[in-house]
């Protein structure tokens, strides 16, 4: 038993991996794919969606027969020992002071277009997000996926009316032939496109707490990877059909260009309430993941005001201590005026390493052909990480310093 409440079902479960790959990648990434590949893009999605998928048959694997709360470190650990499953804990968690205030950042930017806020208006939009977060994670697992759940049929729904009123069938859809596919161009969409999928390593900390993990985590796993799927590839065939990307045109506003073609400009709010929400979603799900690695790395001292869980069985101290990091990276970066776009590269190199390091302790875990899917699943990382190019050295460093420093810390708390 991990201590945690386990009461995830599978369409929570679905709910809580389908909105946290959605995001806030299904207002932008459709644009951007389409901007670099042209209709070459609808094949890209399918491509993109069997590259994943022995990484994550490998996650669902993994998290069916070792579901913990410590997710990819605690498979870590469990493959190479304490050491690097501490490294790999860290690593996750150094990702908060860069990719979660860029994540809140895209997110209160629909609030801009609604209202028109700027500066000190969205700094305390930003904030207020995250008292949100505290508010739906402090009344357990459950709530954020009754929650996710509710916002990913109200992206679906969205798709569905915008395919509605355009008059879009599958018979319009303009899919290039297969030995027309320009190889160049899909090779580009796919480098963008593969951040959509970042996320699976969130939903493993969650795993602990399905009510039946080893029959419902891997389902929610592989449904909610094909439900987002499906609802990429469907906003890339509106985008083309609109046309509603180019050059000089915010990839980000894409949909709601669309939704104010077909509905007009009153309903701009729908799209902008919806894209806060997916945005949020995102978001939510790797605070509580954040929450309970915290809470897991603290395991190993019983008394610590992190290891302890509140009445309802959640990980509040845990929670408290990733919001407090997480409204200091905020407000450093508002006041520093620090580049968030760039800062986002870093954090990818990052959430690659993880999968890597998630795919090396399903070789080690796995048999047989499961095995060669986790080989396949590395091969697969090493090739981003690769793509990211120099960039990705902050990912190599990091792993490096963790791995010289962290030990040294170890070693004292063993000796008091």
């Amino acid at each position: 038993m991990s201590g945690l409440k386990q009461e995830l079902g599978l369409t929570q479960g679905i709910g809580l991996l389908s909105t946290s790959l959605l995001g806030t990648g299904v207002f932008a990434v459709p644009a951007l794919g389409a901007l670099v590949a042209g209709d070459n893009s609808l094949w890209a999605w399918p491509v993109l969606i069997v590259l994943v998928f022995p990484i994550a048959i490998v996650f669902a694997l993994l998290g069916r027969h070792f579901p913990s709360a410590g997710g990819v470190a605690h498979f870590v650990g469990m493959a190479f020992g304490p050491r690097l499953a501490r490294v790999t804990g860290w690593l996750f968690l150094s990702v908060i002071p860069v990719g979660l205030p860029a994540a809140l950042h895209i997110a209160t930017g629909f609030s801009q277009a609604l209202f028109g806020w700027h500066d000190e208006q969205l700094l305390l939009a930003e904030l207020g997000t995250l008292a949100m977060v505290w508010w739906v994670g402090s009344r357990g697992a459950s709530t954020s996926a009754n929650l996710q759940t509710l916002v990913a049929i109200l992206v679906m729904a969205l798709i569905v009316a915008l395919w509605w009123a355009g008059d879009i069938t599958l018979a319009r859809i303009p899919f290039p032939p297969v030995a027309a596919v320009d190889t160049s161009q899909l090779f580009a969409a796919l480098s963008v496109m593969f951040w959509c999928f970042v996320g699976l390593e969130a939903f493993a900390h969650m795993a602990s707490e399905f009510k039946h993990p080893e029959r419902d985590f891997p389902r929610a796993l592989m449904i909610g990877l094909l439900l987002a799927g499906a609802g990429y590839w469907a906003c890339t065939v509106l985008v083309l059909h609109f046309h509603a990307f180019g050059e000089n045109v915010a990839a980000a506003t894409s949909l709601p260009s669309i939704v104010v073609t077909l509905f007009g400009v009153k309903a701009l709010w729908m799209a902008s309430v919806v894209g806060f929400l997916a945005c949020f979603a995102s978001l939510n799900i790797y605070i509580q993941s954040f929450a309970r690695l915290v809470w897991s790395q603290a395991q190993h001292r019983p008394r610590s005001y992190l290891a302890q869980l509140s009445p309802r069985l959640i990980p509040r101290n845990a929670l408290n201590a990733v919001l407090v990091c997480c409204v200091l990276s905020t407000l450093c970066i508002y006041t520093l005026k620090i580049n968030l776009e760039a800062l986002i590269v870093y954090a990818n190199g990052i959430f690659i390493m993880i999968y890597l390091l998630c795919m090396l302790a399903g070789c080690r875990l796995l048999k047989g052909r499961y095995r060669a899917l986790a080989v396949i699943g590395g091969a697969l990382c090493l090739m981003l990480l690769a793509m990211v190019g120099w960039k990705s050295l902050y990912a190599i460093i990091m792993l490096a310093a963790l791995w010289l420093f962290l030990p040294k810390r170890k070693i004292a708390e063993n000796h008091r």
